[in-house]
């Protein structure tokens, strides 16, 4: 059965005062949440997110497989976050404006499903090549598709962190989640990272790193690129190889924000089992 095999590192940076970032790494399930910039609680927003989708899709992992379709685990998932993320500005007024970014994949043991939704990114390296999977939901990749504006003037542009989309507390909108098979091989590798790389490091310095052979040390790599590079926003990388093997069981691993209870909005709203 296939599975995903790597690690994930996530750093404050060199500016920032607290991580807003939230992650989890897991055989069957990864995910980055990033706290939309200028926004509140955003550390908030990204943990109960993450915890909210790691924990519904655990709830549903069966020796290594899924018991429903990936693509309604994600979609369903997600509603529950949003759904935690209202509750918490409803006993908070202090969260008002509280939003997210969320980036997942899931390995149900034969393909790969990405759920995704703002600006942290999903990126495919295969045979020395690296491919973006996940498409920003942000003001200036909309000008780019429609052909406004170029890519070296994206680049530079000064709203290019400016997201459209995303997992917010409001209630308003519903949950607007891209979910895409994606077509995977064993020994594919997979990268999730929040623009505090990706802002950083362009795709020469990401496929540079992800060529080394261990998934930690290239995670390693990425967020030391980062923070040579200025290190000016929190630092988020998952490194995934998929490999054949027999059925792990275990949890995962959180990391960032949603490592720290305080920050989960409620932590009994889902049961792991």
């Amino acid at each position: 059965m296939l599975r995903f095999s790597g690690r994930g590192v996530t750093n404050t940076g060199l500016v920032r005062e607290h991580n807003e970032d939230a992650a989890f790494v897991g055989p069957y399930l990864a995910l980055v949440a990033d706290g939309v910039g200028g926004a509140a609680a955003g550390e908030i927003a990204a943990a109960t997110t993450a915890y909210v989708v790691a924990a519904t899709a655990l709830a549903h992992l069966r020796g290594g497989a899924f018991d429903v379709a990936p693509q309604r685990l994600l979609q369903d998932a997600a509603e529950a976050a949003r759904a935690n993320l209202v509750a918490g500005v409803a006993v908070d007024e202090r969260r008002r404006g509280m939003a997210t970014t969320l980036s997942a994949v899931v390995c149900d043991g034969r393909r790969v499903v990405l759920g995704h939704v703002g600006d942290s990114r999903v990126y495919l390296y295969r045979e020395a090549r690296l491919r973006q999977l996940s498409h920003d939901h942000t003001w200036v990749q909309k000008l780019l598709d429609e052909g406004r504006i170029t890519t070296e003037v994206a680049a530079r542009h000064p709203w290019r962190n400016v997201v459209v989309r995303s997992l917010d507390g409001s209630g308003v909108m519903p949950v607007d989640l891209d979910l895409v098979e994606v077509e995977v091989l064993e020994g594919d590798r997979l990268l999730l990272c929040s623009d505090g790389l990706t802002d950083l490091v362009g795709p020469e310095g990401l496929a540079a790193a992800l060529a080394l052979p261990d998934p930690a040390e290239a995670a390693e790599e990425l967020e030391q690129r980062a923070l040579a590079a200025g290190g000016h926003d929190n630092v988020t990388c998952l490194v995934l190889d998929l490999v054949h093997g027999p059925v792990v069981v275990g949890d995962g691993q959180l990391l960032g924000a949603v490592a720290d209870p305080a920050n989960i909005v409620d932590p009994a709203a889902v049961h792991l089992v």
